[in-house]
């Protein structure tokens, strides 16, 4: 059993069918990706691990407790945080200012963009959030507005700011999407830096085959809402079914 169960998942939306029968299993402290190609139903099935949307069939576990019907919070609460497509920061304010809101918000249950202005000396938050900017490698950039910075910057601020939460999954929605070459060789660094120091799991959602096979250790692979193929990136690579859901080559033409 894994740290994440996907078991019969569908969903519709009206006539579509975004998501039938999804069976994953996501080991703890792996990393794994979910890719396939555009309308395979990918960010759908990633709304429904964190509920923001609820299938309408089968079920979805988190060591061993279930993640339906719960509020976005209550499953962040529960050590699941999640890095959006596009970043999800406070860009009028520093970046210490947006680390300060999670630190304040994992100690105290109340995530708000100006919590950091109602204790501005507490010294065990501002500990922690230097601290995880010193991680982040962004310590020297803690006065910028955050809205001055690179995609690749931002990205990295929302992936310390998930961090500071300590979840125990950290789910990954395109993150290197829109972003220079260079900005998504440093993430890949980053995220190889935080699987070797931390005691956590991984789910990424990506297109870049760059990012996949140099991160993950087991991919899934879904075409038409339905998974096609689960297995070591080794074995994905020319995967007769992989190439047919990607290029529309037939297995006999393969």
């Amino acid at each position: 059993m894994g740290i994440l169960e996907v078991s019969g998942v569908g969903k519709r939306f009206g006539g579509l069918q975004a998501l039938g029968n999804v069976n994953l299993s996501v080991a703890e402290n792996s990393v794994h990706a979910i890719i396939g190609p555009n309308g395979a139903g990918k960010s759908t099935l990633l709304n429904c691990l964190v509920g923001k949307l609820i299938p309408d069939t089968g079920s979805v576990m988190f060591d061993g407790q279930s993640v339906l019907g719960r509020k976005p919070y209550q499953i962040n609460q529960m050590g699941i945080s999640r890095v959006f497509q596009t970043p999800e920061i406070f860009g009028d304010l520093t970046v210490l200012e947006n680390m300060l809101i999670p630190c304040f918000a994992k100690r105290d249950g109340s995530f708000k963009p100006s919590i950091y202005k109602s204790t501005p000396n507490d010294v065990e938050i501002q500990d922690r959030a230097m601290h995880m900017l010193e991680e982040m490698n962004m310590a020297d950039k803690r006065h910028m507005h955050a809205a001055t910075m690179s995609r690749g910057d931002k990205r990295r601020l929302e992936i310390g700011m998930c961090l500071s939460q300590e979840p125990r999954l950290l789910l990954l929605d395109e993150p290197t999407a829109g972003m220079a070459r260079a900005d998504t060789n440093n993430t890949i660094d980053l995220l190889k830096q935080i699987k070797e120091e931390r005691d956590i799991t991984i789910a990424i959602i990506e297109h870049d085959m760059h990012v996949v096979f140099s991160l993950a250790e087991r991919i899934t692979v879904l075409a038409q809402g339905t998974p096609l193929v689960e297995d070591t990136p080794d074995k994905i690579k020319g995967h007769p079914k992989v190439r047919e859901a990607y290029l529309g080559e037939s297995q006999d033409a393969a």
